[in-house]
């Protein structure tokens, strides 16, 4: 496993994500992903399982201390007192007294950054968790964010696969010092039938899936593919023993112009533009 460093965080290249993963399916699903060797495991409370994914930490032998476990607070609970409560329920329903990684998920336009960044840190002051970050944020957010923060926001959790120009982002993230996590990076199964990403698998005997992790992973982000399914639970771990060429990266990199977004529900901010 490959890691990036931001701000004294490694966080692994590679997670899961498991958003929609529901009762015995998540419990599953998480167990094998971290005996399978995954080091990073995202939740959030509004996803509605983090009992499980607490329950499939335990359940897979593995120590606490050698997981990276990511929660997020929903727009809906960035004022303090809502903020407290809600960290407080993830922590409860984890079975953890703290997570490693903690999130703002969503922004939420109505609450200055000073109040919801300040919630945010003050998790962190109080041992509830380790680091901090956020996600979705646009570059301008980015910047009000850390004008305000008293902590370090070791990375900003955005959409990324080779179907998006997220150029400005991933560099206002870069210039914060700051991790990229890529959720839906095989875009919602959009990859899979992608003629460039089956033709480039074909080349390194390697799947279109596997393709767009490693296109992911050397750009230097970590990426958080979804799935339950046991085999490919492994595929989306083996993707550190090929290289793309610079010329397969290009290629890939010219995709970006589709600039196909599969997440804006109605509460996101107004995203960058290309």
């Amino acid at each position: 496993m490959q890691f990036v460093e931001a701000h004294g965080v490694r966080i692994p290249q590679i997670g899961l994500g498991t958003m929609t993963l529901k009762g015995d399916i998540c419990v599953q699903a998480v167990k094998t992903a971290i005996q399978l060797g995954y080091r990073h495991i995202d939740t959030a409370a509004f996803y509605g399982n983090e009992m499980e994914n607490g329950e499939g930490l335990r359940a897979s032998g593995v120590k606490r201390e050698d997981v990276l476990i990511c929660t997020k607070v929903r727009e809906n609970n960035l004022l303090p007192e809502n903020f407290t409560k809600s960290l407080d329920q993830s922590l409860a329903n984890l079975q953890l007294p703290y997570v490693d990684l903690l999130l703002i998920h969503w922004n939420n336009k109505d609450i200055p950054f000073k109040i919801s960044i300040g919630a945010l840190c003050q998790a962190k002051k109080d041992g509830k968790a380790k680091h901090v970050g956020v996600a979705n944020f646009t570059t301008a957010m980015l910047d009000a964010a850390w004008a305000v923060t008293s902590e370090p926001l070791v990375c900003n959790q955005i959409e990324v696969h080779p179907f998006i120009n997220q150029d400005k982002v991933l560099a206002a993230s870069k210039k914060h010092g700051m991790a990229v996590v890529a959720y839906v990076p095989i875009a919602r199964g959009k990859v899979p039938g992608a003629e460039a990403l089956e033709r480039i698998g074909k080349t390194h005997g390697k799947s279109a899936a596997q393709v767009s992790l490693r296109y992911l992973v050397q750009l230097g982000l970590c990426a958080i593919p979804r799935t339950a399914n046991p085999a490919h639970l492994k595929e989306n771990l083996d993707v550190f023993d090929f290289k793309l060429s610079d010329a397969e990266m290009a290629e890939l990199k010219k995709l970006n112009a589709t600039n196909m977004r599969v997440v804006s529900p109605p509460h996101a901010p107004v995203w960058d533009t290309p």
